[in-house]
């Protein structure tokens, strides 16, 4: 694989922009947000950061020294491996026409330059709930089970469940993506993020251990064979 997402914890933001004084405001604003932040100053190092380590989220200029942020955006969304992160279009291009061009390239939100903290954190509260449940802060279910991320709380019909902190961390990325199959190091990726000392059969483990806390919801979590691990409620 070419990179690691984010672990399942604070929302991990690559913010592409050059101006150091934006770069300054959106990095605090992120900070006061929850978030933790990376910044490239252009296209290429943009590039690299993705790589290296993707995100769950992109701010993303459109002037930028090399390129336009907009050649970044569509190259992201003709890449199966990152074609599904979200972007948010930060720039002073305010017209309807710059707009409408920014969003039919891929943008998932635009946000125009000056703008204020509140509006942009919102905005990316917004945009995380929306693209990246896990790091919401809404009870994810799944039958009679719950799983509350503000109190870090799982319960099977009312009781609740006791389980390990990587159980715990796995079993919330499964909930927040049910039906969808997850191969090995895909969930090394996208629950542990930086996995350089994991190995992918420790996947196996934590499966085991997870369905074992579970008790009587451990045939939600099933087994695809010669593929990997999904959540599933379906019978």
């Amino acid at each position: 694989m070419s990179g690691v997402r984010s672990a399942v914890g604070k929302p991990f933001v690559l913010i592409v922009e050059d101006e150091p004084s934006i770069v300054e405001l959106v990095v605090y604003t992120l900070q006061q947000a929850g978030c933790e932040s990376v910044v490239a100053g252009t296209v290429a190092q943009a590039w690299e950061c993705l790589l290296r380590r993707p995100p769950n989220l992109i701010l993303l200029d459109w002037m930028l020294p090399d390129h336009p942020g907009l050649v970044f955006l569509s190259r992201m969304r003709s890449d199966r491996e990152f074609s599904d992160i979200p972007v948010m279009l930060l720039t002073a291009k305010s017209t309807e026409e710059d707009k409408v061009a920014g969003l039919d390239q891929g943008a998932d939100d635009y946000v125009t330059k000056p703008f204020s903290p509140r509006e942009l954190s919102a905005r990316v509260k917004a945009l995380l709930r929306r693209k990246t449940p896990e790091h919401g802060g809404a009870p994810l279910i799944a039958g009679a089970l719950s799983l509350n991320p503000a109190s870090c709380t799982v319960t099977l019909a009312g009781e609740k469940l006791e389980m390990g902190h990587a159980e715990y961390r796995l079993l919330k990325f499964l909930l927040a993506n049910p039906e969808r199959v997850f191969s090995r190091g895909q969930l090394l990726d996208r629950v542990w993020g930086d996995h350089v000392d994991i190995e992918e059969r420790t996947v196996d483990v934590h499966v085991l251990r997870l369905r074992k806390a579970l008790k009587d919801a451990e045939h939600l979590i099933r087994t695809v064979r010669s593929v990997g691990y999904m959540l599933s409620v379906k019978s």
